[in-house]
């Protein structure tokens, strides 16, 4: 079977499963399971793949018409430039939330301090340390099998030169963090944590529980409901990170929050009301409320 043969395939039967993107996903498992680009992939559509590969191509195309997420699959995403690996302890880094550490990056001075809380991957914090200078940085979060996720991650960007880098501006080169700039501690929310800190970042649970049995299945059935589910109204870790905040940060410090599309109102008045000033909202690219930060 030609790699072309094996996408045409591959794409008829999650198209005929009702899969979105079937295109996009045959696509990157094939790169995947060929170590390809997306060019070359195409370009040698007619060569052959082994008896082997074909084995482990239908095996992924069967998991993906059970609706399991690609990156599962692949057990890595892209995220600002990186790759990271991701599992099913770890919830799947969006390009939305590229909004959050975008505009954190904005605000972040040298020589920082930043806390992550609710780490998951360990997504924000890393790239926020490696397109920043000397900051360091203490990503928190509850599940250890998380905490397993974002260590490795961290690990590989610190020791391994061959970290796949796809760099969005060019000339940037090869960088590493510094091992002992990144801590990660498992806590119940700020339990565990000592120190103050310039920057507060969280991507919480925001989902409410009446909603998650209506979300799409892969995200339903796969992504860990610990990381999801934001209790009753969907508030209760914006509630908690934001009571606790201001004992944590430094004097001038800010607090970052993804947030859900209806949020930025009760998220920005729970924030003036612990003290927050020029609490800003931020949407994403569909002009969506994603982000609201403000200042103590």
């Amino acid at each position: 079977m030609t790699r072309r043969e094996a996408y045409d395939i591959g794409v008829e039967q999650l198209e005929a499963e009702g899969i979105e993107n079937a295109d996009c996903d045959i696509r990157i498992l094939l790169e995947d399971l060929c170590g390809v680009d997306r060019e070359e992939l195409f370009l040698q559509g007619d060569k052959i793949i082994s008896r082997r590969e074909s084995e482990i191509f239908m095996n992924a195309v069967t998991r993906r018409l059970g609706h399991y997420p690609v990156q599962y699959i692949t057990g890595k995403q892209e995220f600002m430039g990186l790759t990271f690996s991701v599992n099913q302890n770890v919830l799947i880094p969006r390009m939305d939330t590229e909004i959050l550490v975008e505009e954190v990056l904005k605000e972040l001075d040298d020589g920082s301090r930043i806390l992550d809380m609710c780490t998951g991957s360990g997504c924000i914090l890393l790239s926020l340390l490696y397109y920043s200078n000397d900051c360091e940085g203490v990503g928190v979060d509850i599940s250890e099998e998380a905490l397993d996720v974002a260590k490795d991650n961290a690990g590989r960007l610190i020791l391994d030169d061959t970290f796949d880098i796809l760099f969005k501006t060019g000339g940037l080169g090869k960088k590493h963090l510094e091992e002992d700039k990144i801590e990660f501690i498992q806590s119940n929310l700020f339990n565990d944590v000592r120190g103050k800190f310039d920057i507060i970042v969280s991507n919480p649970p925001y989902i409410r529980s009446d909603v998650i049995p209506t979300l799409m299945e892969e995200v339903r059935d796969y992504e860990p409901l610990l990381a999801l589910d934001g209790k009753e109204d969907g508030l209760h870790f914006y509630r908690e990170i934001i009571k606790k905040s201001p004992q944590y940060l430094n004097g001038g410090g800010k607090l970052f929050f993804e947030i859900g599309y209806d949020q930025a109102e009760p998220v920005i008045a729970l924030m003036e009301e612990a003290g927050f000033k020029d609490v800003t909202v931020v949407q994403d690219y569909a002009h969506l409320d994603r982000v609201v930060w403000g200042r103590i």
